[in-house]
């Protein structure tokens, strides 16, 4: 195993675990400091498989494969968090991970997660761990509809939730989401949450290097269409006292997971300004995806410093900036982009567009305003 000390030399293997849209994003980012690297995914053609210098393409319980994969790099991060327990504790026995499988733990389990977010202080929606249809329906009187029932892993961008807008809805939705057939023996299966009434919502991504130097990119306002982000954009319209307590969330949140990588966090801004929490993930966030052309040192660039040891400088955003997912059939629509001075279009190699699938992003630049604080 490589010691965890030295910055990582010019030339050096940054390994991945995962080979999608995130995983391509880092491997651009690590050429251009000079770094080779490695991807590891199940699916072969993958996004990140295009671009990367090596690629292991094999299941994450595949032992003898990740010990192979481990041996040939000098460093492990991850681009997505929802790792199986027994791969993370294998690599971390054989190479140098970062962020370490505590940030993993509690990222990719909400009911963890919220857990976590109150013993640092941050509140959330109300919550309730649910692992029964019984349970849940006896959680109704406490947490009234309308509410989202949600599995406390491995749920994204709309999967695994079933809304509840009246009590009968109980059965339905326990159901939607499965039924209480889980897919990890970990409980609770699921945690039900109450609605909120928010103004917007906003991400704040943190980075930690392993000199414990924790910077935090400024918050970004993001609105969602089908349980899907659609639109990210900088400067947040919030005040500046808003934006320093979401910074200082995430900050606390990385010092707390004792984090060296990146950190997202998800939050609803209030009508007072005040924050709840809603999600976090231990990795480059698709709301960060508008510092790779918002000036200075972007979030995929700087996951690779802090991996490979090296500093961390500020984010310095020098314009304003909203990105735009691509989903599905937009990717058609790309003539418009290219035609545009001011935009600047990620495509992710991806061969077959589908309903909900990320096909790319564009960042659509302007000039820089003064903060976005109302």
């Amino acid at each position: 195993m490589p010691s965890s000390a030295a910055p990582l030399a010019p030339g050096a293997v940054i390994g991945i675990l995962g080979n999608g849209q995130l995983g391509r994003m880092l491997c651009l980012a690590a050429a251009r400091l000079g770094y080779r690297t490695h991807v590891y995914g199940p699916d072969r053609g993958s996004p990140a498989e295009q671009v990367a210098s090596a690629s292991t393409v094999a299941a994450y319980t595949d032992e003898a494969a990740l010990a192979a994969f481990a041996a040939a790099v000098d460093v492990v991060t991850f681009e997505f968090e929802n790792v199986p327990a027994q791969a993370a504790a294998f690599l971390a026995s054989h190479a140098v991970v970062r962020p370490s499988w505590r940030a993993l733990d509690v990222a990719q389990d909400r009911a963890k997660e919220k857990s976590f977010f109150a013993e640092i202080g941050a509140r959330t929606p109300p919550w309730l761990p649910i692992d029964s249809l019984d349970e849940l329906k006896a959680a109704l009187a406490t947490i009234r509809p309308p509410a989202i029932l949600k599995t406390a892993r491995l749920g994204y961008d709309g999967k695994g939730q079933a809304k509840i807008m009246r009590p009968a809805d109980a059965d339905k939705a326990w159901a939607a989401i499965g039924g209480g057939k889980s897919p990890s023996s970990v409980r609770p299966y699921a945690v039900l949450e109450g609605f909120v009434d928010f103004i917007r919502e906003i991400s704040v991504i943190a980075a930690r290097g392993h000199d414990g130097t924790t910077v935090a990119f400024e918050p970004t306002e993001n609105d969602h269409a089908n349980h899907i982000l659609s639109t990210s954009t900088v400067p947040a319209q919030i005040s500046a006292e808003t934006a320093r307590a979401a910074s200082d969330i995430a900050t606390r949140a990385a010092l707390a997971l004792d984090l060296v990588g990146l950190l997202a966090v998800e939050m609803f801004v209030a009508a007072d300004g005040s924050l709840l929490c809603n999600e976090m993930a231990p990795r480059p966030h698709n709301s960060g995806h508008w510092t790779m052309d918002g000036g200075g040192c972007d979030q995929f660039e700087m996951l690779v410093r802090a991996a490979a040891g090296l500093p961390l400088v500020p984010p310095a955003r020098t314009v304003d900036v909203t990105m735009v997912n691509l989903i599905g059939d937009d990717i058609n629509g790309l003539a418009r982009y290219y035609a545009d001075p001011l935009a600047r279009v990620h495509l992710y190699g991806k061969a077959e567009a589908r309903p909900g699938r990320k096909m790319g992003h564009v960042n659509v630049v302007r000039p820089h305003s003064r903060a976005g604080t109302t």
